[in-house]
């Protein structure tokens, strides 16, 4: 997990994760046109020390919406908000 997310990307990163920590709603934070890496976690959710160390890494926290999704469909519902946000004028 270190050794992904210490990677260079060139582009927006974000976590998504279930805590009852700060983070942002994934659609409110993405900027249109630009690459995007959403990590999404395993069933039961990252731990604590993935998510710090991803935020050290420069990845921002984000949800995904209210209700609790399973990994394939959390990978799918964040697809589909970068698609519909790249899609919107």
């Amino acid at each position: 997990f270190e050794a992904f997310v210490s990677q260079d990307f060139k582009g927006q990163k974000f976590i998504a994760h279930c805590k009852e920590s700060e983070r942002f709603i994934l659609k409110d934070v993405i900027r249109k046109g630009e690459n995007a890496l959403v990590l999404i976690g395993p069933e039961g959710d990252f731990s604590e020390d993935e998510i710090k160390k991803a935020v050290e890494k420069g990845f921002v926290p984000v949800s995904l919406g209210k209700s609790r999704l399973r990994t394939e469909t959390a990978a799918l519902v964040a697809c589909h908000i970068l698609n519909l946000t790249n899609q919107l004028v």
